[in-house]
């Protein structure tokens, strides 16, 4: 292996890295032979080279060296950890998905070096992930351009202000998980309906797709589509009247505004 043989290094190699270098893949982005993934667990290195034919090491340092791009993709506890005793590559340009991170302690770690923070989510896997994408000092109209193109292949890209990454974790970074219990529930519901588990959950799944789809396409506001199906005095107001006393509503508004602050501790 070369240094010029390597466009894209990822520090990192879990669940969150896997998704968005299974459609950068998929999607012809990159080669599999220019990508090198540093991941410190030898059986997961194994399996990311079978998986995918990329090229694996452990150290770190290889892989900052290596790129003229750097994902870094570890949890951001050890973020400190990870950048120790290594030597920054001036020539790269880092991205970092690292939950709460501020651009301002990367651009410590990764001094002058164009650094862009990118919060994207798990439905990256199937090319339908949401990601926010803000800008360092350093970097410029054209890094900012790779960055875009790069999470592009695994969903929609939004740029927002650096102040507004902390609420896009809590929404898109987590609500992938708030959704899925929310399909968990209403499928519950519907074997305590008597539907069969199965069933009940190919049910639920499609609803809010197709729901979800509904909104998207439309651009009509959720509350407009919501009153279409609920008719006077039928079952959508009874269901809908009954989430209202639970607190349906502001448990939801509560989970956002809770990660968020939680997004907020993990930068400090």
């Amino acid at each position: 292996m070369t240094s010029n043989s390597i466009c894209l290094s990822i520090i990192g190699g879990g669940v969150m890295a896997e998704a968005i270098l299974s459609r950068l893949l998929a999607q012809n982005v990159f080669a599999a032979s220019t990508v090198l993934v540093s991941e410190p667990r030898e059986e997961r290195r194994q399996y990311l080279t079978e998986q995918y034919q990329v090229q694996v090491t452990e150290d770190n340092q290889t892989a900052i060296s290596a790129s003229g791009i750097l994902l870094l993709a570890v949890k951001p506890q050890i973020l400190d950890l990870v950048v120790s005793n290594i030597t920054p590559n001036t020539n790269s340009t880092v991205i970092s998905i690292l939950a709460g991170v501020t651009i301002a302690k990367l651009e410590r770690a990764f001094p002058h070096q164009p650094v862009i923070r990118v919060m994207p989510n798990t439905p990256a896997t199937v090319g339908q992930g949401m990601t926010a994408i803000a800008a360092g000092n350093q970097a410029t109209k054209e890094d900012t351009k790779r960055a875009i193109a790069i999470f592009k292949a695994v969903g929609e890209v939004v740029e927002v202000p650096e102040s507004s990454m902390d609420a896009v974790t809590g929404l898109s970074g987590s609500g992938p998980a708030f959704v899925a219990l929310a399909i968990e529930a209403l499928a519950d519901g519907g074997v305590a309906g008597g539907l069969p588990r199965a069933i009940a959950l190919q049910l639920a799944t499609q609803t809010v797709l197709g729901t979800a789809t509904l909104v998207k396409e439309t651009g009509l506001h959720p509350g407009v589509l919501k009153d279409q199906v609920t008719s006077p005095g039928g079952t959508t107001i009874a269901g809908v009247v009954k989430l209202e006393s639970v607190g349906f509503r502001s448990a939801l508004i509560e989970a956002v505004k809770t990660a968020t602050a939680r997004s907020k501790e993990l930068g400090k």
